[in-house]
């Protein structure tokens, strides 16, 4: 795998790649939509949709004119319900400690609203490898704007060349392309090893575990 096994820098995506919080993601997306009015959407058609920031998930089952109550209303009640059936996934901190112990700088970077991700990084453990967690509302852009990521690149000191970033979907995959850099895709989210190589993704891998083992060849 090309650059496996000594990247500067990984930058983790969070939901789908490091935990499966969708069940209290759905059960809020649901919530929102179906008080608002409309039909309660099919759990599998959100789930397809997260990548990008919640607006642009929320756009797709609310007319315009009701999007920014609706976004506000998901950012009122889903921390009252964020950590019901959260799953930190298989070999996320396994790897995250090899990696530290490899002296490689990690970062998480994500559409999760700031706020939330590094409440759920700290809750997970995350924070004790990953100090920088930037997110939705941290700056003026949202992934894959190539700036977010090269603000975090910065952020930890990391050059884009031989950083990494490890993610679950293809905004993930055109994230890094944006921002020059190579990505490592996991299919523990909504989306295939085929689907994910479709992207554009330099390597897959059907989970963090299975990632881990390259990196130790």
């Amino acid at each position: 795998m090309p650059n496996l096994a000594k990247p500067n820098a990984v930058l983790w995506d969070l939901d789908g790649t490091l935990i499966d919080q969708t069940v209290a993601i759905v059960r809020c997306y649901e919530t929102i939509i179906s008080e608002l009015g409309y039909p309660t959407p099919e759990p599998q058609a959100i789930r397809r949709s997260l990548g990008g920031p919640m607006a642009s998930t929320m756009e797709l089952f609310v007319e315009a004119n009701q999007l920014d109550a609706a976004c506000a209303a998901f950012r009122t009640r889903f921390p009252e319900m964020m950590y019901d059936g959260l799953e930190i996934l298989d070999g996320a901190l396994p790897c995250m400690e090899f990696l530290k112990h490899q002296n490689i700088a990690q970062a998480i970077l994500t559409n999760k609203h700031g706020i939330t991700a590094r409440a759920v990084s700290h809750y997970c453990g995350f924070d004790r490898f990953a100090k920088v967690c930037l997110g939705n509302g941290d700056t003026e852009w949202n992934k894959p704007a190539p700036e977010l990521t090269h603000t975090v690149l910065k952020a930890i000191s990391a050059a884009a060349d031989a950083s990494i970033l490890i993610g679950d979907s293809p905004t993930d995959v055109v994230t890094a392309q944006a921002a020059g850099i190579a990505c490592f895709s996991v299919a523990t989210g909504a989306h295939s090893e085929a689907e994910l190589r479709n992207a554009g993704s330099t390597a897959t891998f059907a989970n963090l575990n299975t990632l881990l083992t390259e990196l130790k060849a």
